[in-house]
């Protein structure tokens, strides 16, 4: 599931390509043609992104609002000129005089109030990439919870943005073990933690993928990182860690596969 940086890049592209312009919007498959038909012709005034959710705001006050989730499968796609014919299950093509998005797949694709959009994001928890986060919230909802650390980072109630690879890298790089309970984290290291995922979805955003280990830990210090390269332990089951050898676990927290080193993450 594409995580909160690339929600957020997408955000900006669309500011960039779409927002300004009057949109043609249409629906190909048919499952959001009373949505499409609503903002067909309207003027995309901005984009927005919370965690993982994108918000497009149309109309002359920008209160007729696209929100959509991509979930596991859903995907955007852009050019310029003239779209290609619309193929397969496209859930919403959207056409400027120069440019074209198309939607597949997405959890959500709906048309929400700005109540509705408010009464939406207070159900989350602050996003390390927005201006003005509320750290403290967050510092708050963690200190409290008997839930397990890696619980805590994949519940969007509690941070919104952060999915899986996020969740086993931060906490590899506080050296915080995943299975703690976050009341026994202590605040200093939880404030940490946030500050250590706003760099790392800054750098997402900028990059367009998540790469989390530093230089002096990879294979080739210099240059752009490898795929193989850009994690610590997400994805490296059986491999050694990069700091100690020893080889990185696995076993599935909230519903996913969590990723940690027991030497450098001790409980």
């Amino acid at each position: 599931m594409p995580e909160g940086h690339t929600i957020h890049r997408l955000a900006r592209r669309h500011q960039k390509l779409l927002a300004g312009s009057e949109v043609r919007a249409s629906s190909p498959q048919g499952r959001f043609a009373e949505g499409a038909a609503l903002i067909d012709g309207a003027v995309l005034r901005r984009t927005d992104a919370w965690g993982k959710h994108l918000f497009h705001h149309y109309g002359d006050a920008g209160d007729l609002v696209l929100h959509v989730h991509l979930g596991l499968y859903g995907k955007w796609r852009d050019g310029t000129g003239e779209p290609p014919e619309p193929k397969g299950a496209l859930r919403l093509r959207l056409v400027t005089q120069d440019h074209w998005a198309d939607l597949r797949g997405p959890t959500a694709c709906e048309l929400l109030s700005p109540e509705e959009v408010a009464a939406r994001t207070a159900r989350l928890g602050p996003d390390p990439l927005r201006k003005g986060a509320d750290v403290e919230r967050f510092l708050d909802r963690v200190g409290r919870s008997r839930a397990p650390a890696g619980t805590l980072l994949m519940n969007q109630a509690v941070i919104a943005g952060v999915g899986n690879v996020y969740r086993a890298e931060a906490l590899f790089r506080a050296g915080l073990s995943p299975f703690t309970p976050g009341r026994d984290v202590g605040r200093a290291l939880w404030q940490a933690v946030w500050d250590d995922l706003e760099v790392l979805l800054r750098a997402g955003v900028r990059a367009g993928r998540i790469i989390t280990t530093e230089p002096a830990d990879r294979r080739r210090p210099a240059g752009r990182p490898t795929r193989a390269d850009a994690h610590y332990v997400y994805g490296r089951t059986g491999l050694p860690c990069r700091r100690c050898g020893t080889p990185v676990q696995a076993e599935v927290m909230a519903a996913r596969n969590l990723f940690w080193c027991p030497v450098c993450q001790p409980g």
